[in-house]
């Protein structure tokens, strides 16, 4: 049975679309809003939902998201109550579910524990922030999805590829996740040498906010990933009990953009 990313993939493929990929941090600013603001997300036109692990150290992010991680912890968020978040949220939706998250959440966890327990909660797909492709070995569960960055160099991108699942991430600048006023000129040209390395679908984030980047980014990948212009608006609404109506009505346009590409 293919997993729900592969599956989401193929039918966007099959007419000639690209996915939209939406991030937010588990448990910001609550779980139970997260299970909202999952399902106001689909609605809006959202592919693929990529949901962050609070974590006390998020190295690859930027300000907004480090402190929706820590609004999320101060909450109460934990792992076991992320993935029940996450069952919730599959008792009303299918929506391929990614988990951003970092090894020591992991670990605390138990590695093997943690994927067999992500995937009987409806979890599809691991981006593991600080897993080395050399250590990354084989697991059941959720697939592995793997980050390219634009100082990779083509021989580490072919070992990366070799490694991954469901799709590459490419991160489309140096530094950490956040808003940017443009795409990167060198887009094109980094998502290119990738392909050249792996069949994979490609998704691009980090920065993109507006939707004329959405549109910019579509031309070239597989898939668009916007996560800290929306973080940003889940902080700005705090808990207002129209929160996922205010974060669905600012996502629906991006979404449509991606697909106007």
């Amino acid at each position: 049975m293919l997993n729900r990313i592969d599956q989401c993939f193929a039918q966007l493929r099959a007419r000639n679309d690209k996915a939209f990929i939406a991030y937010i941090c588990a448990g910001d600013p609550d779980l139970p809003r997260t299970v909202d603001l999952a399902l106001a997300l689909e609605k809006a036109g959202v592919d693929i939902l990529e949901l962050g692990v609070p974590f006390s150290d998020p190295l690859a992010d930027g300000l907004v998201n480090q402190l929706a991680a820590q609004r999320a912890l101060e909450a109460g968020a934990t792992v076991p109550g992320v993935l029940d978040c996450i069952r919730q949220i599959r008792r009303r939706s299918q929506i391929p579910i990614v988990l951003y998250t970092y090894m020591n959440p992991i670990f605390q966890f138990g590695f093997d524990e943690f994927h067999r327990e992500a995937a009987a909660a409806g979890v599809d797909g691991l981006l593991l922030l600080d897993l080395p492709p050399e250590e990354d070995q084989p697991s059941e569960g959720p697939l592995h999805i793997r980050l390219i960055a634009p100082t990779t160099l083509p021989d580490r991108i072919g070992q990366i590829c070799a490694r991954a699942a469901g799709f590459i991430y490419y991160v489309s600048r140096e530094g950490v996740t956040g808003e940017q006023s443009s795409v990167a000129s060198s887009l094109g040209d980094h998502v290119a040498e990738i392909r050249r390395h792996t069949k994979l679908p490609i998704a691009v984030g980090f920065g993109i906010s507006t939707t004329e980047q959405a549109r910019e980014v579509a031309r070239v990948a597989d898939a668009v990933v916007v996560g800290s212009a929306i973080v940003k608006r889940i902080a700005d609404a705090g808990n207002a009990a129209d929160l996922p109506a205010r974060i669905a009505e600012f996502v629906a346009p991006l979404a449509r953009a991606v697909k106007d590409h």
